[in-house]
């Protein structure tokens, strides 16, 4: 199932945890750049929920689907602003 199988209106968007392929798909941003803006204190990007005690890399890891919902919105309201 690919990230534009789910209907994520089903579900708390608070509680509701969003594999990187979800991510990606809302924000229309690639892996990279996720990870990227993650390490950029200043971009406001969500951080990641670890899904296991693994410190490995590429430990699994998810995120709040409100946390980027706001990010996307955050994104709206500042492209509003720079045009008004």
């Amino acid at each position: 199932m690919n990230a534009s199988d789910w209907d994520l209106s089903r579900y708390d968007p608070a509680a509701t945890l969003i594999r990187i392929n979800q991510v990606m798909a809302l924000t229309g941003i690639g892996r990279a750049t996720v990870y990227k803006l993650m390490n950029q204190s200043e971009s406001g990007f969500p951080q990641a929920v670890k899904l296991t005690n693994s410190n490995a890399r590429g430990a699994p890891v998810a995120w709040v689907l409100a946390e980027v919902l706001n990010w996307n919105r955050a994104r709206i309201a500042t492209r509003n602003e720079v045009a008004a």
